[in-house]
């Protein structure tokens, strides 16, 4: 039997540009797991004959960096890919043989080309992320903001958080919720939070919300988490 063909660029030292697409992710795709997220891309690239660059050594792979999970359940339109390519193609020309192969759910908003002429951010930049939250309970909208606003004004917010060193142990997250903003209308309360996103803490809606819902005196019947933002250490947008 004959050995497996490599990667079109496997063992060449060939030029890579790189690439940062920003793509939404919605609807029913939003239950897309991370690591199918990877797989789906890779599919998508190789049906639109998308001339990835390839790492070199004994196991190669695309070049595909996702700098920031989203959380599963979660929608988004801010999204970050980074990618690398053996050939150089127009960021519009990428985006649209993407888009042309994307299954439901899956859209690129814009990509735009990295090089040293073209300033951007490292992914250790990233600092935090702001989330949209469409909170609807039992209570009325204006119960359900008042109770919201008494979890926050609690001295702790202690929760379980799994540490690769320590195992399980308590973590206050109070001091690393921003609220930006809360309102209500007819059917529902609207939240607005930032929480620290990046390498050196992360903390996701999920862990803010079950922690609501354990001290909520009623029942709530919905929640639809919608990525707004992602922000580096100086506050830009990181997009």
């Amino acid at each position: 039997m004959g050995a497996e063909p490599l990667p079109k660029n496997q063992g060449l030292r060939l030029v890579r540009y790189e690439y940062r697409l920003i793509f939404e992710k919605k609807g029913r795709a939003r239950y897309i797991s991370h690591l199918d997220l990877m797989r789906a891309f890779q599919r998508v690239f190789k049906r639109a004959g998308i001339p990835l660059w390839y790492t070199q050594g004994f196991n190669p792979h695309a070049y595909l960096m996702f700098p920031l999970a989203l959380p599963l359940g979660t929608d988004s339109s801010v999204e970050v890919l980074d990618i690398a390519l053996i050939e150089e193609l127009e960021p519009e020309e990428l985006c649209r043989r993407i888009n042309e192969c994307m299954p439901e759910g899956l859209r690129i908003v814009y990509g735009r080309i990295l090089s040293a002429q073209t300033p951007h951010m490292k992914h250790t930049e990233i600092a935090s992320a702001e989330y949209s939250i469409r909170l609807v309970t039992d209570l009325t909208p204006e119960e359900t903001a008042e109770a919201f606003r008494s979890f926050l004004s609690a001295e702790k917010i202690e929760v379980e958080k799994r540490t690769k060193k320590r195992g399980i142990n308590l973590v206050d997250i109070k001091p690393h919720i921003t609220l930006i903003s809360l309102d209500t209308d007819e059917s529902g309360t609207n939240i607005s939070l930032r929480l620290p996103a990046g390498t050196e803490f992360n903390l996701n809606t999920g862990v803010v919300m079950d922690a609501f819902a354990e001290r909520f005196e009623g029942k709530i019947d919905s929640v639809y988490t919608t990525r707004t933002k992602i922000l580096a250490k100086s506050g830009e947008n990181f997009t």
